[in-house]
């Protein structure tokens, strides 16, 4: 049987047309000449590996580009390889056959450098250019952008004539303008600007015409370089412009979490919570024992609910040690607000200690669920991240929670009785002690669930709070004391306006000029943007 065999094989191979052997001949020669040791003459083997047009030159080439192409040392054969524990599994080039296993030191690694992986990766985008998978086709485009000889040209030209895809098309005309812009022909050159005109305006084409606009010798293509170099300019500052604004928003967003609880048992109850800043610390360590819980008990596919079992979670840990930090400690102390700060300023500190003893030092980190991962490019350079994007939408869901609560439920209506009369409200039946638990309650729950959100912004440590306490105060103050559409204001003004002044001031003197701000307006405006009345406001 091994005979026939053989004798089968060799028939086969004489019966196999004169072409066929051909390009057989000159695909085993160009994958060989991998195997040279300059990477110049490197870069060139590849060159003409990718030149036979060969299908199976794409796997070679991707190999080496990714540090899997060795050489035998047994006979100098190519090969490819793919790790297998301590060995490497060999595989032919030619057929695809497995080769065996053998140890690293029976092999010799083909390296790249970052010139030869350059030259791979355009290569590798010719070939890919007629590849069925329209996504692959667009990677390719961009690939070959990268290698400006004639060869890569006239393989976008012939691309271009037969793509079907609009997405395709349009990035192959772009590459194609990249690629010609240096084109002797003044024709040619002014196509290009205008082709990429009418693609994506990003810091990269204006690299690329810049040098047209400022010395170009025909002047029309001069003018409509400098006109792309103005327009991406332009879009380049509305750009930036709206990046300011979200990243102010979404610090305001932040602001307005940590704010709301504050609003709640300084604004309306009058009390100078200085372990606010650890209630929003509970929630986020909440967050992480939650997240924990999950994945040591619950199978992976529903991972990313931790974070909607968080937010209660968090807002029962922070309400309920706020209750209980009411009844023991402040009912105490009302109208007494220098022992009140003392006192919750030293549960501050207590809070963190106990944190530290639990969980440790470190700090601890809280994975993003994958429907928050990610980001969305609006515009070339305006990316808005989803997670931040979903605190800044949590943040006014949470604030109409709040404002609805407060305007039309039972316990609503009570707080608002005790804060405004409270010899009435007792007189009335209410029992305005508990009011007073429990609005303590809410605030310090709603700073629970704002640790919640900061959980996906950075890690949870023991000082997560001390961080938002001082900015929590000043956005009460400047919105109004008690107003929660105060809060709202005071929150997006003051985070859209630290992020402006951040570039120009850093952000140490940002804040510096911002609370300059707050304190020039309170001194025109005491009662803040919305004033309401409260137990520390005057009548």
């Amino acid at each position: 049987m091994p005979r026939l065999a053989a004798l089968l094989v060799a028939l086969l191979l004489a019966l196999a047309p004169p072409a066929r052997a051909a390009d057989e001949a000159a695909f085993a020669d160009a994958v060989r000449g991998l195997a040279v040791d300059g990477f110049s003459e490197k870069a060139a083997a590849a060159e003409a590996l990718a030149a036979t047009g060969d299908p199976r030159a794409l796997a070679v080439l991707r190999a080496m580009a990714e540090g899997a192409l060795y050489v035998r040392k047994a006979d100098g054969a190519v090969v490819l390889g793919e790790r297998a524990g301590r060995e490497i599994a060999l595989t032919d080039p030619a057929t695809g056959a497995a080769l065996g296993n053998v140890g690293s030191r029976d092999l010799s690694k083909i390296t790249v450098n970052n010139l030869l992986r350059t030259t791979l990766a355009a290569a590798i985008g010719r070939l890919e250019i007629a590849d069925p998978d329209p996504a692959r086709r667009l990677a390719a485009a961009a690939s070959i952008a990268r290698d400006p000889s004639p060869e890569a040209v006239a393989t976008l030209r012939t691309a271009l004539e037969r793509e079907t895809d609009a997405a395709v098309r349009t990035a192959l005309e772009q590459s194609l303008a990249r690629m010609t812009l240096a084109n002797p022909d003044a024709a040619v050159r002014r196509s290009a600007v205008e082709a990429l005109a009418g693609g994506a305006l990003t810091p990269q084409v204006r690299a690329l015409v810049a040098p047209l606009a400022e010395g170009d010798p025909d002047p029309q293509v001069k003018a409509a370089a400098q006109e792309l170099v103005d327009r991406i300019e332009t879009q380049l500052m509305v750009v930036d412009v709206a990046l300011n604004l979200f990243q102010g928003l979404s610090l305001g967003s932040v602001l307005l979490l940590a704010a709301i609880g504050l609003a709640i048992t300084f604004g309306v109850m009058g009390v100078i919570n200085m372990a606010h800043g650890e209630m929003i610390m509970l929630g986020a360590y909440t967050t992480f024992v939650v997240q924990e819980a999950f994945r040591a008990a619950l199978p992976e596919s529903v991972f990313g609910l931790y974070l909607v079992v968080s937010i209660p979670a968090a807002f029962l840990v922070a309400g309920a040690v706020g209750v209980a930090l009411e009844r023991g400690v402040i009912r105490f102390l009302y109208g007494r607000p220098l022992e009140t700060l003392l006192a919750t300023w030293g549960i501050s500190l207590m809070l963190q200690q106990v944190v530290r003893s639990l969980f440790g030092a470190p700090n601890k980190e809280v994975a993003n669920p994958g429907w928050m991962t990610g980001a969305w490019e609006a515009l070339p350079g305006l990316v808005l991240t989803w997670n931040r994007i979903a605190i800044i939408l949590f943040a006014l869901g949470v604030l109409a929670a709040v404002a609805l609560a407060l305007r039309y439920t039972a316990f609503g209506l009570q707080m608002r009785a005790v804060t405004q009369n409270r010899p009435m409200a007792a007189g009335m039946g209410i029992r305005t002690g508990w009011v007073d638990a429990l609005t303590f309650g809410l605030g310090s729950g709603i700073a629970g669930v704002a640790g919640v959100a900061l959980s996906q912004v950075g890690n949870v440590s023991p000082n997560l709070g001390q961080g938002y306490i001082i900015d929590s105060f000043m956005v009460v103050v400047f919105g109004g004391v008690g107003s929660l559409w105060g809060v709202l204001a005071g929150a997006m003004s003051l985070g859209i306006l630290n992020k402006v002044l951040e570039p120009y001031a850093g952000a140490m003197l940002g804040k510096i000029l911002v609370l300059v701000f707050i304190i020039l307006f309170i001194q025109k405006r005491p009662r803040g943007l919305f004033a309401l009345k409260g137990r520390a406001a005057e009548a």
